[in-house]
């Protein structure tokens, strides 16, 4: 009996550390494809146009069938507003996850920078069937 429940607890054991090398992989290749954009953008050079208000954080992970990927939001996006959180209030992502908790189930309002332009979305953070309300992945931006 004891074998089998150590071979249980073994293969429960792999298949957690297997989710998250997978969701690691995933977030991975989600930054290397945001960083191949910029550097491609980097190349470009265009004429200066009307300025854009400054992001705080960047999207480097959407799931597929979140409230996120429903809301439109998508890797490489650049969060200018998200509800009451601009730039010159940003922290830190507490304030975020401040914000999402205090919302579930209401709309937020999200703007953010895609390819040049300014984009509004609505976002409302509910449970799925993934982790977290969003289903996204936010990294701060320091400039």
């Amino acid at each position: 009996f004891l074998k089998e429940v150590s071979s249980l607890t073994k293969a429960n054991d792999h298949k957690a550390i297997m989710v998250e090398i997978e969701e690691a992989l995933h977030k991975l290749h989600a930054t290397a494809r945001v960083k191949h954009k910029k550097d491609e953008a980097k190349m470009e050079v265009t004429e200066p146009t009307v300025s854009l208000p400054a992001p705080f954080a960047l999207v480097d992970a959407v799931t597929q069938g979140s409230p996120a990927f429903q809301a439109g939001l998508r890797v490489g996006d650049e969060i200018i507003e998200f509800g009451s959180i601009n730039a010159h209030n940003f922290r830190n992502l507490r304030d975020v996850a401040s914000v999402v908790q205090h919302s579930e189930g209401k709309s937020l309002r999200v703007g953010v920078i895609r390819s040049g332009q300014e984009v509004h979305l609505n976002l409302t953070p509910k449970q799925w069937s993934g982790r977290g309300l969003l289903g996204c992945n936010l990294v701060p931006l320091h400039r």
